[in-house]
């Protein structure tokens, strides 16, 4: 592992002098290579993408971790509900969205004159079902973990072994990875999954996922938390009938991440 963070730096390192623009999602990938950037001495900005796909929470995170790390830290507004085709849902739905988004990185780094797009895909994301792969792959964009064949377990424990102390959070992927494909996406669905997923975070269950079938929630936790939930029923439900949820379910399969692929 030592060895692939080693040649990681050197690589940061010389490509950072012609310039990089980081997508910064305020994940533990994209925190980590901010991280590195910033070891290395790169000349990089770190990007943040703002749209409704993503909770105004991680938007705040990336926003104090950029300052903590005193890094040039720019948010970029995005309107995928906008996109058409974004809007009905298909199941190549993340090769638009990051089509999108990183077009207006490509746009300001080209403003800026930075020569590198990267973004914190890991090599165990080549082997997943990543159809916005396949935008960054056409954007020419950098993913330094994925090239340097650097782990999502590896890039947590070197994370944890340099103090960084999101080491373990749970990934957050858009909002409207919670929805069926197909289903379409409208802005009232997502501000349901947003509100209810912080309602679950605020009690306990950090490791969650709401996910909507029309007036049906199935909500996603670990299996160990079940016993806790359980004790908690009636105030969820309370609170996700505020929300227009008819159904609530807890599903017995428990947190996983990408079910609905």
């Amino acid at each position: 592992m030592q060895n692939k963070f080693d040649n990681l730096k050197e690589y940061l390192k010389q490509t950072g002098k012609q310039g990089i623009c980081l997508a910064f999602s305020g994940g533990i990938d994209s925190l980590l290579l901010l991280f590195l950037c910033k070891k290395v001495n790169a000349n990089f900005i770190a990007v943040t993408f703002k749209s409704d796909f993503q909770t105004g929470e991680e938007i705040k995170l990336t926003e104090q971790l950029a300052r903590k790390y005193n890094v040039k830290h720019i948010i970029i507004d995005t309107n995928p509900l906008d996109n058409k085709i974004l809007l009905e849902n298909p199941k190549d739905r993340c090769y638009h969205c990051k089509k999108l988004m990183f077009s207006k990185a490509a746009e300001f780094a080209k403003s800026k004159n930075l020569q590198y797009i990267m973004d914190g895909t890991n090599f165990d994301d080549l082997h997943q079902y990543r159809p916005g792969l396949k935008a960054l792959s056409e954007l020419n964009i950098v993913s330094p973990f994925a090239k340097f064949e650097v782990t999502k377990k590896e890039i947590r424990a070197f994370a944890k072994e340099n103090d960084i102390e999101i080491f373990d959070k749970p990934s957050t992927p858009c909002l409207a990875t919670r929805l069926p494909y197909g289903d379409k996406v409208t802005k009232e669905k997502l501000e349901i999954i947003e509100n209810g997923e912080k309602f679950l975070r605020e009690n306990s269950f950090e490791c969650c996922r709401v996910r909507l079938h029309a007036d049906i929630a199935r909500i996603e936790i670990p299996p160990e938390k079940f016993e806790q939930f359980l004790l908690k029923k009636e105030e969820i439900t309370k609170y996700f009938k505020i929300l227009g949820i008819k159904y609530i379910t807890l599903d017995i399969e428990g947190f996983r991440s990408g079910s609905m692929d």
